[in-house]
């Protein structure tokens, strides 16, 4: 329902919701698992998003003084997609987009489910703009029908008379006009269309153009709130004391000093350690500092990982599951003309987003809860806090707000810190608003990182130097199994984010079999930006670069021969070689170029990485990308996203891991962990394939193919073969 937005909360009633038609809803406890009727939808690629009915009154809310406010479902932690989702619900509104506003939306999986998760509303997977793209669309479409009615009984003329441009209605032949704000509440009254007529594209005015993102006022003038942002009157802060070990456990506390520094208030004991509440963030570090816990260690992980590597590269060489077969690849490379071999490690990553992980949980006076924090597995966070707190969930209101950065950290299917916050309000008996505050150190060793991985690959050449066939195996930690995600995407053992962009690989590959070991050691695994992309296309495009130069083809060329049947992937290949002067190699002593792409998230992205390698260091000068992800609702935001993966991406690249010493994390800040440094990023230039699919995501697939792009330029730049991450240097000879 359109209403007049006298009160600014964005929750519609559930009665309004009744109104129009309902999505597929949901409900989520602690050990949820998906029913089997969502993970039969989801193994089918999800629902017909086209034929989703349209719900104007749960994204739309038009005010008296003309402003429109967008309902987000999402999470915007810097993607931009707050500005992207509104672009395409206030182009079908025909809106003036001077007049457009975002607010998040409550946590509500009915109303407002992530399609591709299943009964969850989150954030992750770059679905944001894909899973909304029609179900936003309809709900503009049938605002501004609902609009035009309302102008229509008012006016007393046919509907189809009245035009709608930049938030006005008008009627030519009475030469009447208003705008939205002046039939808002009459609007309100009018039936939601069942099938609101979309425009044609040629008719959009917004989509595909150049726009201003809605959030860069705020986010320059310090205006924009933030978790870490968040002051509720008497609130208090909390940190908390973690086992310098994953599964330590607390086993002896003396708070006596805590207790005496200046500002703390209480110490408690919780289930991931001990937290210190105290009037600011400072006097709980100090306090934190002054406190003596003996840990009890006898279940936690205490190996290094150095040697959880070796146990990796031995067990890389045994038999796995199952996870894609075709032909008889053993055999055909037994015949094979050449047979080439490569292994590649991966080590542990951090997110390190630039907001530290926060929370704040407020207890209100009739017992329910108040959550404000960056949301981004909303059902999931909801009901964590619910359970923790022993309430029911409608007894707990999230309050999503501007995020610093994620990259995956903020949505962990545990809701880690959501947990951690509520289990302090609770063990204070909720008398104040708790914010929870991870310092960077807290962040950079409380684990869930990119999994340490390990790739072996054969592959046979014929002596044309076609491939005849290609084994290959991974060991590392399942992210999925033993969460709620798991009866979605585990089958048969197979996690499909241990393998994805690998075992479905869109290169025509004769005879292939992929295998897959899952690791079972303590340290917390979590998706990282692109997730198993990350490590898989740097397995792909370095080998298959490998191949085509045993097979003496141009690494180009030798792609597109194998990419006959995935034409989107091929196009955007062929169009970043041709943009990046493929062809023209630098002559250059220790300069050389080189090309990767890959499908990941349903968009192809290619990369030409221009590098140069000398006194053992590596100086990347140029990227020339090339992306599809189908309409290019907001070009801009495209390309930064781009920019902003080799940015995010590089520092992987060249240097950094986390590592385990006894089973302790070693790199707890920037100084051991360094980001990429603004002289270090190359000239980057994106180029976006046309397209008139349906939009995909753009938020991690500009990731994965940074890291190939650059070992092969680095290949062409020196002779010699750097295939794992971070690039060890230090063996090149004469670079």
């Amino acid at each position: 329902m359109l209403k007049v937005a006298r009160n600014p909360d964005p929750v519609p009633s559930r009665r309004a919701f009744l109104g129009g038609a309902a999505v597929a809803s949901g409900a989520l406890v602690i050990g949820f698992t998906l029913a089997p009727a969502r993970q039969a939808r989801a193994a089918a690629g999800g629902p017909d998003l086209a034929a989703m009915p349209a719900q104007p009154n749960a994204f739309v809310r038009i005010a008296a003084d003309d402003t429109v406010t967008v309902v987000i479902k999402h999470l915007d932690m810097g993607q931009g997609n707050t500005t992207g989702l509104a672009t395409i619900l206030a182009d079908e509104l025909d809106a003036d987009w001077s007049t457009v506003r975002t607010s998040f939306a409550p946590a509500d999986a009915a109303l407002y489910n992530n399609f591709a998760f299943g009964p969850v509303q989150g954030t992750g997977g770059s679905t944001a703009i894909a899973n909304s793209w029609y179900q936003l669309r309809k709900a503009g479409a049938a605002a501004r029908a609902m609009l035009v009615a309302a102008a229509a009984e008012r006016w007393t003329v046919p509907a189809a008379e009245i035009t709608v441009e930049t938030g006005t209605l008008r009627h030519a032949a009475s030469n009447r006009q208003g705008r939205f704000g002046a039939f808002a509440e009459a609007a309100a009254a009018q039936p939601v269309p069942a099938e609101p007529k979309l425009k044609d594209p040629s008719q959009w005015r917004l989509i595909g153009a150049k726009v201003g993102r809605l959030d860069s006022l705020s986010k320059t003038d310090g205006s924009a709130l933030y978790s870490l942002d968040i002051r509720r009157p008497g609130q208090v802060t909390a940190v908390v004391a973690h086992a310098p070990r994953f599964g330590g456990v607390v086993k002896q506390v003396d708070d006596r000093a805590a207790r005496a520094v200046t500002g703390v208030l209480d110490v408690v004991t919780i289930p991931t350690g001990v937290a210190v509440i105290a009037r600011d963030t400072w006097s709980a570090m100090k306090g934190r500092e002054a406190l003596t816990v003996t840990w009890d260690d006898r279940a936690a992980e205490t190996r290094s990982s150095d040697a959880l590597m070796a146990e990796y590269r031995e067990r890389v060489k045994t038999p796995g599951l199952v996870a894609a077969q075709r032909g008889d690849a053993a055999g055909a490379i037994a015949g094979s003309a050449q047979v080439l071999e490569a292994e590649f490690t991966f080590p542990y990553l951090a997110h390190a987003a630039m907001e530290p992980l926060n929370a704040t949980i407020e207890r209100a006076a009739d017992g329910t809860y108040d959550v404000f924090a960056g949301c981004q597995l909303q059902t999931i966070e909801q009901a964590v806090v619910a359970a923790t707190l022993g309430v029911t969930t409608d007894k707990v209101r999230l309050h999503t707000q501007w995020a610093g950065g994620s990259f995956g950290r903020r949505a962990t299917p545990s809701a880690d810190y959501f947990a951690e916050t509520a289990a302090i309000v609770k063990a204070t008996g909720g008398k104040a608003p708790v914010h929870l505050v991870w310092t960077r150190e807290d962040d950079m060793a409380g684990g869930f990182y990119r999994p340490m991985v390990v790739h072996r690959m054969r592959a046979g050449l014929d002596a044309k130097g076609a491939i005849t066939g290609w084994e290959h195996r991974v060991v590392g930690k399942s992210i999925m199994i033993g969460t709620a995600f798991e009866t979605m995407l585990v089958k048969d053992g197979v996690d499909a984010t241990s393998v994805e962009g690998a075992s479905d690989t869109p290169y025509a590959l004769p005879a292939y079999r992929f295998e897959v070991h899952n690791t079972r050691e303590g340290v917390p695994v979590l998706w990282w930006r692109s997730v198993g992309h990350t490590h898989t296309a740097q397995a792909m495009e370095v080998f298959i670069d490998e191949l085509a130069h045993a097979a003496k083809v141009d690494p180009v060329a030798y792609r597109l021969g194998l990419l006959k049947a995935a034409p989107r992937l091929s196009a955007t290949l062929t169009l970043a070689a041709e943009k990046a002067g493929w062809g023209g190699n630098a002559s250059e002593k220790g300069r050389g170029v080189g090309v990767a792409a890959h499908e990941s998230f349903g968009s192809y992205v290619a990369m030409v990485a221009d590098v140069t390698a000398k006194d053992g260091k590596v100086k990347v000068n140029r990227i020339v990308a090339a992306v599809d992800v189908g309409i290019a609702v907001n070009p801009d935001i495209i390309r930064a996203q781009v920019e902003g993966a080799v940015g995010f991406a590089l520092s992987s690249v060249l240097r950094n891991r986390i590592t385990l010493k006894d089973g302790v994390v070693q790199e707890k800040n920037f100084d051991a962990y360094e980001p990429t440094r603004m002289s270090e990023m190359p000239v980057v230039e994106v180029h976006i394939v046309p397209s008139g699919a349906a939009p995909t995501g753009i938020g991690e697939p500009g990731v994965p193919v940074l890291a190939p792009a650059i070992s092969n330029a680095v290949f062409a730049a020196t002779g010699q073969r750097l295939r794992s991450l971070p690039l060890d240097l230090s063996g090149l000879k004469g670079a």
